[in-house]
Parts: structure tokens; sequence; C-alpha cells
């Protein structure tokens, strides 16, 4: 985005708030950066909207922050000119994303995006067999 246009709620992307939203973009698009996963779903003409997850594996809750505050910055960057129109995206952080440095982290994302609109995107993810036993009693 250019220096001269000025973000305003009517062009910032929404931010994706509904648990359902995250588990629907998890079926779209993936691509895979060393900082971090962008996943990338059509939302049925909602426009641009992003989410930023960080799972608890990554540092503390200062570290966690720290890395969404980045990555908020980062999609509010790079949305509005480089984001797929009508979709969701969600940033999945990634432990190395802590260290990297934030020119680094946005090539990765304008990269990532333009793999995106492509559609060279990364394999879906292998799902893990189910290996908690069966708990319930069989009915009599």
């Amino acid at each position: 985005m250019s220096s001269e246009t000025a973000l305003t709620p009517a062009t910032a992307p929404a931010v994706l708030t509904r648990r359902a939203d995250f588990v629907a973009a998890n079926r779209g698009k993936r691509v895979a950066r060393p900082g971090f996963v962008l996943l990338v779903n059509p939302n049925r003409g909602q426009g641009k909207r992003y989410g930023i997850t960080v799972t608890k594996k990554i540092g503390n809750a200062v570290v966690r922050n720290r890395m969404k505050r980045r990555f908020r910055v980062l999609l509010r960057e790079a949305l509005p000119d480089s984001g797929l129109p009508d979709h969701d995206h969600v940033l999945i952080g990634r432990e190395t994303g802590i260290e990297r440095d934030f020119s680094a982290l946005r090539s990765e994302l304008a990269r990532a995006l333009e793999k995106a609109a492509k559609g060279d995107v990364d394999p879906p993810r292998r799902r893990r067999p189910n290996t908690r036993p069966n708990r319930r009693k069989p009915q009599k």
C-alpha cells in the first residue's frame, strides 16, 4: 500500500473473531513459510478478512503477544493491495517467527500471498489418527 493512502476503517480488512471462521480457514489453501503458515479460504463475499493465532507452544504470553502485534501490522499493510478479494487470511505463528527480522517477515508474507493467488500451495496437512480409546460403554 502506498504511503499516500491512509488506512481507514472502510478500507481496512475486517478481523476474524469466531472459532468457526478459523476452522473453515483450516480447510482452505495452505502456504508454509519459515516464520508462519498462511491459510487462505473463500468467505462468500464478506471482503478481505484476517485472523492471527499463536499457540501456547510458542514462548510465554509476552512473546506471543509481540508476535501477534507484528503479524497484525504486516497484514494491515499487505492485505489491501495483495490480499485475495473475498477471502479469509489466517496467519499461524511458528517458533522461528519470534526472532525473524520484520523485513524478512514482510517479504515472506508477500511471497505467500502471491503463491496463494496463483494456486501454488502446499499439500494439505495429514491428519493424525485417532489414538484415544473408546470410553463409551457398550449398551445392553
